[in-house]
């Protein structure tokens, strides 16, 4: 295969070189830190303009090394340019710093107040882990890269095998950008390690943060390293997630057809290959659920699916799938077309089972990553509640339902609040958007930290921490903080927000 004949070609970092890129990444800090906005806005709109210059080649060489669609991985690079942008444009406008000021009283009794300000500040090297599914988007030039490129933290990428020679090309892109808007050499680094020597980073004291997208046990590893060290660090790791899916009953007695269509189209998409893929569907036992679920069976049968992304999730899955069949109380519902598929094809399968069967055996709660999906048909609504309580944390939930569902289900969505880091109301949770109000994360295991979002504008912060200056003279203020705010930025005064100076 491509994938193995791609590997075979790249050279892998010894640790001393790796030392080495950590330490030029910590000296590079301290000069890009310092850097005004205008430099990172024009350092991040080059990396977006290198990045269009080679498209044509990017989908030639991630197709070959990914086996997905052209069509999709163009989208991927629009997703990936117009991310980079997005994060141009939320420096350019300034006020993401949140600054906070409150004025000094020196006549305040019983004690004089004094003057503080706050903003974000960046932490320094972030090491980021990049995705198997988003060679792109969530890869080299991902936004976690971006995210921390925009804070003012210099970033080292760890290289995902399954696409190799993409990540080479788009880090190169990086690197001419780099070097065409004058960036401290150290600024970026990709690194192609061994698994062994991409945990033993976490450990360095060089770097002050880790991103990571992929498996819950990669993710976990790097959190009980990073936990481990004498100075902890934070790891925002996102673990995977079934993103169950609850259709009411109203919903399915106007609808059954159409949500059928739409939830096996979601989770077939790709391959069934996204973190957000709806792998649980939870609904009450009535003649409108049967005619649902013969639909999605029907559905289900007429799809194929390409090659999965490497040989090693196409072997979990599968294994994943014959352990699912294995399981007393479970059921094929419906599968995928099997004749004429290429070796690493995934077929897709969705099983049925009773409530009271899927409480009692927690591995219905796994996630089994490709197209897959457990439909469970719960006897009341107290057993449907009871499902939605026992779940762990997710990345999304959603609920297809219709008005009347809403006015009947409240304690359902109420519990749905706790569950998961994105609630949905009739849609797919395939399907991210990048804006400002995302939040792409959860509750563990989905991440190892639910405060936080890998996708949109508030993933910056995952890479910064507040910082007071008090009684600060203003020429040794950042220039965010200043009596005049020359930037023009909204800043809260006094406990309002405002664009005034002091």
């Amino acid at each position: 295969m491509m994938n193995g004949k791609l590997k075979e070609s790249h050279t892998l970092l010894e640790w001393p070189e790796v030392i080495t890129y950590m330490e030029s990444a910590e000296v590079a800090f301290e000069h890009y830190r310092r850097y005004p906005a205008s430099r990172r806005i024009d350092f991040l709109r080059q990396i977006a303009r290198e990045i269009a210059t080679i498209r044509l080649n990017l989908v030639e060489i991630a197709h070959q090394e990914t086996h997905l669609p052209e069509g999709r991985l163009h989208g991927e690079i629009d997703r990936t340019i117009n991310q980079i942008n997005l994060f141009a444009e939320v420096l350019e406008e300034g006020s993401w710093v949140n600054a906070i000021i409150d004025t000094a009283n020196p006549q305040r009794i019983p004690a004089p107040k004094p003057d503080i300000r706050q903003m974000q500040l960046p932490l320094g090297p972030v090491c980021v882990y990049g995705a198997s599914n988003f060679p792109f988007a969530f890869s080299v030039a991902g936004g976690d890269t971006i995210s921390a490129l925009a804070a003012g933290c210099p970033v080292l990428y760890k290289v995902h095998e399954g696409h190799p020679q993409t990540s080479q090309l788009v880090s190169g892109c990086i690197e001419r950008a780099a070097s065409q808007t004058d960036m401290p050499q150290g600024v970026f680094a990709s690194l192609m390690v061994a698994r062994e020597i991409g945990l033993q980073v976490v450990t360095h004291p060089s770097i002050a943060a880790v991103a990571f997208t992929g498996s819950f046990s990669g993710g976990k590893a790097l959190y009980d390293a990073a936990a481990r060290r004498p100075v902890p660090i934070p790891v925002y790791a996102e673990m995977g997630s079934i993103n169950p899916v609850f259709l009411l009953p109203d919903q399915l007695k106007h609808h059954a057809e159409a949500t059928a269509i739409a939830l096996a189209a979601s989770n077939t998409l790709g391959a069934g290959q996204f973190c957000t893929n709806p792998g649980l569907m939870v609904m009450l036992q009535s003649p409108e659920t049967e005619h649902f679920l013969s639909t999605y069976g029907s559905q289900l049968a007429e799809q194929t699916c390409h090659d999965m992304l490497t040989p090693g999730i196409y072997t979990a899955y599968s294994a994943g799938v014959e352990r699912l069949k294995s399981i007393n109380g479970i059921q094929v519902l419906g599968e995928g077309k099997t004749e004429g598929l290429p070796s690493d094809a995934a077929v897709p399968v969705a099983f049925r089972v009773r409530g009271a069967d899927f409480l009692r055996n927690d591995a219905l709660r796994e996630e089994y990553f490709g197209p897959a999906s457990i439909h469970v048909i719960a006897e009341d609504t107290a057993q449907l509640l009871e499902i939605a309580k026992v779940l762990d944390g997710q990345l999304t939930s959603s609920v297809w339902c219709t008005d009347v569902d809403i006015d009947s289900f409240g304690l359902l969505f109420q519990a749905l609040e706790g569950k998961a880091g994105r609630l949905i109301i009739n849609g797919a949770p395939t399907g991210v958007e990048v804006g400002h109000a995302m939040v792409h994360g959860g509750p563990f295991p989905a991440t190892t930290d639910a405060r936080s979002t890998s996708v949109g504008t508030q993933a910056i912060y995952r890479f910064t921490r507040p910082v007071s200056y008090q009684n600060y003279p203003d020429r040794l203020l950042p220039v965010e903080l200043r009596d005049g705010n020359r930037l023009g930025i909204w800043r809260k005064l006094d406990g309002e927000l405002t664009k005034q100076s002091l």
